[in-house]
């Protein structure tokens, strides 16, 4: 299969340099939610003791994001299918922008939660449409190859933003994290204009709700759509609840510091690394489908593997190998089960990556509610919902290679 990319709106293929600044801002643009959210995980007390209020409560500011996260991708592909990228995602910036500095300035728990909402209305916008513009300017072996770069790429926010939340929370204050984002969010904005700009040059579908209705509703009937982009959902799923749980596994349970907390994510940025690059050379060789199958499978060893650590041996190394394998099938399944659902559907890629980014934020948060709440024991709950949600995942996949063999 050969790696060609596809320029939409050039005659001729990008430059390797091009490409290379092309991934690097769609990255940046995918990352904008991630980070906003992984660089608070280790001021999460100090935040709660300065706006007077529990841990628990204080949590509630990365569940409200990740709602109105999932929510407002629905409304933002549509309007990025009619009106084109552009706008969308220089509002969307700005949007951030504005929800970073109304966080950085609250006094109370309301004000927090007030701009958190602001700051994920922006971040959706450029979370999916990142996707979207991937589509828009790659196809086939290129996308999945692209979409495995980006991830590569974005991986850094949710690995090394808690380190560098920790060190901004232990000289500067908790507050200085929102002016870190909000700063991301002004170069990011930059950086697009001048990168990227409008790349949706195919036929505009129109702004009318019915058939917004009717677009989102074939996506969720045709299965070329409906199982890749539920796999990858699941599994993100997964990974959000990890990213949750581990506060609570690393520091209560095992008695690690915040920094030794960021520093364990940002290894996971290696594993990560690996896996997608391996998942560029698994491909092109073996196909997406028996890639992704691979995938899936790891994440689910990785997964039982996790449960039965929490069960029998709960200490830092055995949950760290496992918990490797199962970043290690996330990572091969993300990108290439990402290009999978999107590749077919290149005239309404807005919706598409809305419904992607819709489910796997609601799934997210319905992982990160249930590791909350299913037991006391961070590292059992955790094991429970990896290993149903990774099951479930691989189930699916199965279904569809069956049907389609």
């Amino acid at each position: 299969m050969a790696e060609q990319t596809v320029a939409i709106d050039a005659a001729s293929r990008p430059e390797a340099s091009s490409t290379v600044l092309q991934i690097a801002v769609l990255a940046a643009l995918a990352a904008t939610g991630t980070l906003a959210t992984n660089i608070l995980l280790p001021s999460l007390p100090q935040m709660a003791a300065s706006l007077n209020v529990s841990s628990a409560a204080v949590t509630s500011a990365i569940t409200i994001f990740l709602a109105v996260f999932a929510l407002g991708q629905l409304v933002v592909g549509p309007i990025s299918d009619r009106y084109g990228r552009r706008w969308p995602v220089l509002i969307g910036f700005a949007v951030f922008f504005a929800g970073s500095v109304w966080c950085g300035l609250a006094a109370d728990l309301p004000g927090l939660l007030t701009g958190r909402v602001i700051q994920a209305a922006g971040a959706c916008a450029t979370s999916v449409l990142s996707r979207a513009i991937a589509r828009d300017l790659f196809s086939g072996a290129a996308l999945a190859r692209a979409m495995a770069l980006i991830m590569i790429a974005m991986a850094a926010a949710p690995g090394f933003s808690p380190l560098l939340g920790g060190a901004l929370d232990h000289y500067f204050g908790w507050r200085s994290e929102f002016a870190l984002v909000a700063a991301f969010a002004g170069l990011g904005a930059v950086a697009y204009g001048t990168v990227l700009g409008e790349t949706h040059h195919a036929t505009r579908t129109p702004l009318d709700p019915l058939a917004i209705a009717k677009n989102y509703l074939g996506l969720i009937a045709d299965r070329r759509f409906l199982v890749p982009a539920a796999t990858v959902s699941l599994i993100m799923g997964g990974l959000f609840s990890m990213f949750s749980a581990a506060p609570r596994v690393l520091i209560e349970a095992l008695h690690f510091s915040p920094i030794e907390l960021g520093l364990f994510f940002a290894g996971t940025v290696m594993i990560v690394f690996a896996a997608g690059m391996l998942a560029t050379k698994l491909a092109p060789r073996y196909g997406l489908d028996r890639s992704i199958r691979g995938g899936l499978f790891a994440a689910a060893a990785g997964s039982i593997a996790i449960l039965l650590v929490s069960l029998f041996t709960p200490n830092f190394l055995p949950f760290l190998a496992a918990m490797s394998v199962f970043l290690l099938g996330m990572g091969i399944v993300n990108p290439l089960g990402t290009a999978q659902a999107l590749s077919p559907f290149g005239e309404k890629a807005g919706a598409a990556s809305a419904l992607v980014g819709f489910w796997q934020m609601m799934t997210a948060a319905i992982g990160v509610w249930l590791t909350a709440t299913l037991s006391h024991e961070a590292m059992f709950s955790l094991g429970i919902v990896l290993t149903v949600f990774s099951l479930i995942a691989a189930g699916l996949y199965t279904l569809r290679a069956s049907k389609t063999a």
